[in-house]
């Protein structure tokens, strides 16, 4: 058994960037692997429904391309995890793709396994039936939806990787899984203790989000040993201190002394930070607390309809004053004269930034801001009725009247022409449970040139 590992998180996810001098200096030493998390829930369900990723292929080829010859120049393995942005099948085909385009660039081939880990409707309805628990406050899951669902998965955690790593492929390419389990996986195969990697694997997932200055889109070292590991940017310009480095472990989670996988609770109740030098920093006291029952969470985004916004800027302190008047005129307008959507199947949302967009007041502030910037956005079932209602909120609210008033110009001055935008489509989480279903998803191995 190895007494130490090293391995390279790329960047806080696939696309960021990554500083060329980290790769150079990283590369200087040993590596055993090479990690990086591709997606995320953060930017809503939009990207899981439609299938898209919200990083394009230009950013994923450009970090790729440095990183491939070097895999296989080194013999090392590349784990990249939740391909694609949100994991389903087609945005893991897209980094397939990628990859074969620089493999044939580069005259290179690589053996290649590939995770799925998208879910049937049939296994949707029958985990509906006793066996699916809210996560992160969902609503109760409505089984007659599951047919309904735009590509829906599951996030899985070590095990599958574990099982592509024992294939000896040059590439691991992921479906949704657990962000740790892109880090945890190589570690927990060659014998290392499951709470510090996994630990390790929470701190990297993000790459030097932990150092000072702070940034995903740069990399992170870590070196596991069997009773602590180390973190260090490869970047001379960043650094990690113990403050910093505790401070991430908190990163997304409720407790501070614990965060949960799928494997279990890592309790972090005795951990140490120990700072080793002005950039390194060594941690030592995590512990796994195995689960009882294993659970995986299924994550699945239905259509709701389609997105109109405009965006305008108002100055008048009149009307930045009788906002709540004008906003409430509009809505009336709209509903007189919307005669092509009924009122049931539609949403108009007023967003005032610089005045309450963000954080609603209880009441008036006590000044008024000088301007502020409005946002309406119009959902709708179809395309055309959401541009319709765009098109009426936009005209109403210009020319609203509200108290005191003293001309009948517009009201709002409007950055673009045109002035209104198409979002597309619209989807929301439905499926956000966890299931005590087991679940298996079995690699592919596949050879890209």
């Amino acid at each position: 058994m190895k007494e130490s590992l090293r391995y390279l998180s790329l960047c806080g996810l696939l696309g960021y960037g990554y500083a060329p001098e980290s790769l150079k200096n990283a590369l200087a030493q040993e590596l055993d692997f090479i990690g990086v998390d591709a997606g995320s829930t953060d930017p809503g369900p939009y990207y899981l429904g439609s299938g898209k990723g919200f990083v394009k292929p230009l950013q994923v080829k450009r970090d790729l391309q440095l990183i491939l010859p070097e895999i296989k120049r080194r013999r090392i393995p590349l784990i990249i995890g939740s391909a694609g942005g949100s994991g389903a099948a087609k945005h893991v085909d897209s980094v397939l793709e990628i990859i074969r385009e620089i493999a044939r660039e580069n005259s290179m081939e690589f053996k290649t396994a590939v995770i799925y880990s998208d879910l049937s409707a049939d296994f949707i309805r029958k985990a509906a039936d006793g066996h699916l628990f809210s996560c992160g406050g969902a609503p109760e899951f409505d089984p007659a939806s599951a047919g309904k669902l735009s590509n829906p998965v599951a996030q899985f955690g070590t095990g599958p990787i574990i099982e592509a790593l024992k294939s000896g492929v040059e590439i691991i390419v992921a479906g949704r899984c657990c962000d740790t389990a892109v880090f945890a996986s190589y570690p927990i195969w060659q014998g290392f203790p499951a709470g510090l990697a996994l630990h390790a694997a929470k701190i990297a997932e993000c790459g030097a989000l932990c150092a000072i200055p702070v940034g995903a889109n740069d990399s992170l070292l870590v070196e596991l040993f069997h009773d602590h590991f180390t973190v260090e940017p490869p970047n001379p310009v960043r650094r990690c201190t113990p403050e910093s480095v505790a401070a991430h472990s908190l990163y997304e989670q409720p407790d501070p002394n614990c965060f949960y996988e799928p494997e279990g609770k890592i309790d972090l109740s005795d951990c140490k930070f120990e700072a080793l030098s002005e950039s390194k920093v060594k941690v030592s006291g995590s512990r796994l607390i195995p689960a009882d029952k294993e659970t995986t969470k299924l994550e699945g985004a239905g259509l709701v309809g389609f997105r109109a916004v405009t965006i305008a800027g108002i100055r008048d302190p009149e009307a930045i004053r009788h906002l709540d008047e004008i906003e409430s005129g509009v809505r009336e307008a709209v509903l007189q004269s919307a005669n092509f959507v009924s009122p049931q199947e539609y949403t108009l949302r007023f967003l005032r930034y610089g005045l309450d967009a963000v954080s609603a007041l209880d009441g008036p502030p006590e000044v008024m801001p000088r301007e502020v910037g409005l946002v309406i956005e119009a959902i709708a079932p179809r395309r055309e009725q959401a541009e319709a209602l765009i098109g009426l909120a936009r005209s109403k609210a210009l020319h609203q009247g509200f108290p005191g008033r003293k001309a009948t110009a517009g009201n709002l001055a409007f950055p673009f022409s045109p002035s209104d935008f198409s979002g597309g489509e619209v989807y929301e989480f439905s499926l956000y449970h966890l299931t005590d279903i087991p679940l298996e998803f079995t690699p592919e191995i596949r050879m890209i040139k």
